[in-house]
């Protein structure tokens, strides 16, 4: 069972495991970010959006029977992005990045908050993508912003292809992750001697087992979420608390001034 963690002060054993360890890695989750106002998936189906099945918002099937529906809905979820800031666990978790260089980030958050916070991108493991980048719908090559009105309501033309659209570089119902930031996160887990899951469910896949990998290759877990989650049982430590609050405390509690 874990020990659970209910206030800011870490226990000895947890702060000796954060100095010692070589290799952190840290697993973020929906959490983490809804701290800045950014709804979750499925709270961002509220109001205009409740009608719609997900399926119908997210999966290529969507896109081709109603791209502009689609597209519509991500400029809005951009919008939300755009008016928002990276929370203290943002910051929190960069400032970690620039005194223990090792620190790797893999997020299942798709707003780029963690890089606005001042995580360098190249060490920061974007399993789902990135909602302000654009691709081809048919060759899923990078399309240049420059390309891209500011403002549209429908989908720009692609012009990679003569029949492809612009969508937004994100996984959706139904697509495989990229292979080359899955086998990264993979070697990341297996290679790391602590591993943080923060704000995360523990329930989508493959992003859940990665903790699970990092485990059994020797690696100790602390969880950082108020909630149970279907990762809790298998944790070392579980911190009862959000991630922009018990992040700046580790923070303090690693480095002190």
């Amino acid at each position: 069972m874990p020990r659970q963690i209910t206030g800011q002060a870490l226990p000895d054993d947890l702060i000796t495991a954060l100095r010692d360890a070589t290799t952190i890695a840290v697993l973020c989750g929906a959490g983490l970010s809804a701290e800045s106002g950014i709804p979750t998936f499925r709270d961002s189906q509220a109001g205009l959006w409740s009608k719609h099945d997900p399926m119908d918002l997210a999966s290529p099937e969507g896109f081709a029977r109603n791209p502009q529906l689609v597209w519509q809905w991500y400029q809005w979820r951009r919008s939300l992005i755009a008016e928002t800031a990276p929370n203290a666990g943002h910051l929190a978790l960069a400032e970690l990045q620039s005194k223990r260089p090792s620190t790797s980030i893999i997020t299942q958050n798709v707003d780029g908050l963690q890089q606005r916070a001042g995580s360098i991108s190249e060490h920061v493991l974007e399993l789902h993508g990135n909602i302000e980048r654009n691709i081809c719908s048919r060759t899923r090559k990078p399309i240049d912003p420059a390309w891209l009105r500011d403002r549209c309501d429908q989908p720009p033309a692609s012009p990679h292809h003569p029949e492809g659209l612009a969508r937004p570089d994100v996984v959706w119902f139904g697509e495989s992750l990229e292979s080359a930031t899955l086998n990264q996160s993979i070697n990341v887990s297996q290679n790391c001697d602590l591993m943080l899951v923060v704000g995360t469910s523990g329930l989508v896949h493959p992003a859940a087992s990665l903790p699970v990998l990092a485990q059994d290759h020797g690696a100790r877990l602390l969880e950082i979420n108020p909630q149970s989650t279907a990762l809790s049982a298998l944790v070392d430590w579980h911190w009862l608390q959000t991630a922009a609050t018990a992040l700046p405390a580790l923070i303090d509690s690693l480095f002190p001034p």
